[in-house]
């Protein structure tokens, strides 16, 4: 089972679940839950090998990880709690987590809110991950990530979420690293299905004006997609919810309050 951690609202019946990245924890939603508290139910949680949520023994030994194995370490944890349904907020990798829990379980997912979100990996993106593909055995893995951060996250003003992201990498063990590498290496047919399919959830996008890696696709998605909204925040790169949270705040909890009026 996943570590996860749980605030209650004393009247609402809401719940949002907050889903980070590869190579974070839910430590790098600090600057949401206070505002989130105030409306919703709040559930944030560890993706395996990260955070707190410690590798279970069974798969100690087990090189090959899916989409579909750790999105349903996800629903485990909220049968545990009888959530029946909740908004997720996610972030980089934790979108593609989100995206295919609403395919898999649609009756559980209430909206989506998808913040620096990947939904195609472009030329650059895709040289990247052939280039680790080749040196993830042979170079540290810390020095690899650093790089990467530095590649989608390369401006000043990006500093804070490249500094969080390697604080809370340097938690994870180089194998479990190569693991969550070869998942994000294999990740191209499923996108690929998420772009061709318009599913029928309320979702909304926020994208940074100079997540130049990822934007482009997004604004595509949304031109196409009948449930899909796009909000791109102004000087802001790749984490948005790090590098201006009061406006991803904002339109996050605004764009709930829509959806139930």
């Amino acid at each position: 089972m996943l570590n996860y951690s749980l605030y209650h609202h004393p009247e609402s019946k809401d719940w949002v679940t907050f889903v980070h990245g590869a190579g974070g924890s839910s430590s790098i939603w600090f600057k949401q839950i206070r505002e989130f508290r105030k409306y919703f139910n709040v559930l944030l949680l560890d993706l395996r090998g990260h955070g707190k949520s410690k590798l279970a023994f069974k798969d100690a030994f087990n090189t090959k990880y899916t989409f579909d194995c750790i999105t349903e370490d996800i629903v485990a944890v909220i049968n545990k709690e009888d959530i029946t349904s909740s908004h997720f907020v996610g972030i980089s990798l934790g979108t593609i987590l989100i995206r295919n829990l609403a395919e898999r379980h649609p009756d559980r997912v209430d909206s989506m809110i998808m913040g620096g979100a990947i939904m195609k990996l472009n030329l650059r993106s895709q040289v990247l991950m052939k280039l680790g593909v080749v040196f993830k055995s042979v170079v540290p893995y810390m020095v690899l990530y650093k790089l990467f951060a530095f590649i989608i996250m390369p401006k000043k003003n990006h500093k804070q979420s490249r500094l969080l992201f390697a604080n809370e990498a340097k938690k994870l063990y180089q194998k479990e690293f190569i693991r969550w590498f070869r998942l994000t290496s294999e990740i191209n047919p499923l996108l690929r299905f998420f772009r061709d399919k318009d599913i029928k959830i309320p979702t909304l996008y926020v994208m940074g004006e100079e997540d130049y890696l990822f934007l482009p696709s997004i604004e595509k998605i949304v031109s196409i997609h009948t449930f899909s909204n796009l909000y791109i925040v102004q000087n802001s790169g790749h984490v948005v919810n790090i590098e201006q949270p009061e406006i991803f705040n904002k339109h996050s909890i605004s764009f709930i309050h829509q959806l139930k009026k």
